[in-house]
């Protein structure tokens, strides 16, 4: 290319707007349930498969440990989960999702109702769209 690209141009740039819209849409949905984007995620993990090590969760939800630990803590706080040390392994700590974060599943498929209709409403379309950026990730993860 023989001229410097627009902002607008940056597939980064892109991707980094996208995910800022995605919270954005989020935030009003959540905040009624006293969720972030974050915390919810966390959920979303522990609902597909709960009783986990906390390195475990954040290799998924792709966050370090200093980022993961204080929201998990404030999420133990709120009462959505709650963290005990691995009695197979004590530098390690289980995160266990509670009644009250079991029961926020079931508003979850509301949520997931909105969040779809906000974006158009074609699951295939997104659902590609969703596969094609996994494959990008992986791409450059690889390096």
């Amino acid at each position: 290319m023989d001229r410097p690209l627009k902002i607008d141009e940056l597939l980064c740039f892109s991707v980094y707007s996208v995910n800022h819209a995605i919270s954005r849409l989020y935030r009003p949905l959540l905040a009624p349930l006293g969720l972030t984007y974050p915390q919810y995620l966390v959920l979303v993990a522990l609902w597909n498969r709960d009783r986990r090590r906390v390195n475990e969760l954040g290799r998924e939800l792709q966050l370090d440990t200093n980022t993961l630990t204080p929201l998990l803590k404030r999420m133990e706080a709120a009462e959505f989960l709650t963290r005990q040390r691995n009695p197979d392994d004590e530098r390690s700590l289980i995160v266990a999702l509670t009644d009250k974060g079991r029961a926020l599943e079931q508003k979850a498929g509301e949520l997931t109702a909105c969040v779809l209709d906000a974006m158009g409403g074609d699951i295939e379309e997104l659902t590609a769209l969703r596969d094609r950026l996994h494959l990008l990730r992986d791409k450059l993860e690889r390096g």
